[in-house]
């Protein structure tokens, strides 16, 4: 596995760097050598905040932690991520769905599935009528309704697009990438 760490208001020491690749080492026999392991390190008054992501191929791994120790936050991103590729194993309907990115013996693995399988159940549908607005209109109606997020076609771009709320009361905004 490849890891690329960088810090946003910490410096990256060498026993930070060896602890995140020591953890996170765990998870090799999950992945290929050429596994790309993206690790932010932040700090924000006294919360300490690991972000790791795992680009794979059509997915992607991610989980976000913070605690008020460095060292206490690796621990935490280390099993949720552990957590989500087991539950991730589960679901690969096909073993060539794994593509490049998971090892065979990961992929071909069936005496560590005990992980309960957590199919997926949409129990719910809803339709609503999309019309446009620029995406500040879009954040105002999703505060007036109370939801997390909103789905809406931009104005400007004739495109559908999502904001969602975000910590410390900002948004965000999803814009659609065709490939």
């Amino acid at each position: 596995m490849k890891f690329i760490i960088r810090g946003k208001n910490i410096d990256v020491t060498p026993a930070l760097k060896e602890t995140i690749e020591h953890k996170l080492g765990k998870l090799e026999r999950y992945f290929t050598p050429e596994t790309e392991i993206h690790v932010t390190l932040s700090v924000e008054r006294e919360e300490q905040k690991i972000e790791v992501t795992i680009p794979l191929k059509g997915n992607i791994i991610r989980s976000e932690q913070s605690s008020n120790d460095m060292y206490v936050s690796i621990d935490l991103v280390e099993e949720i991520i552990e957590r989500q590729l087991r539950k991730y194993k589960n679901k690969l309907v096909e073993k060539h769905q794994a593509g490049v990115d998971f090892s065979k013996s990961f992929v071909e693995d069936h005496d560590h599935d005990s992980v309960e399988d957590d199919s997926i159940q949409i129990i719910r549908t809803k339709r609503f009528g999309i019309k446009p607005m620029f995406p500040e209109d879009a954040c105002i109606q999703m505060e007036l309704l109370g939801h997390n997020f909103y789905v809406f076609t931009n104005a400007e771009t004739d495109e559908v697009n999502v904001v969602y709320k975000r910590k410390n009361n900002t948004y965000g905004l999803i814009e659609p990438e065709f490939q």
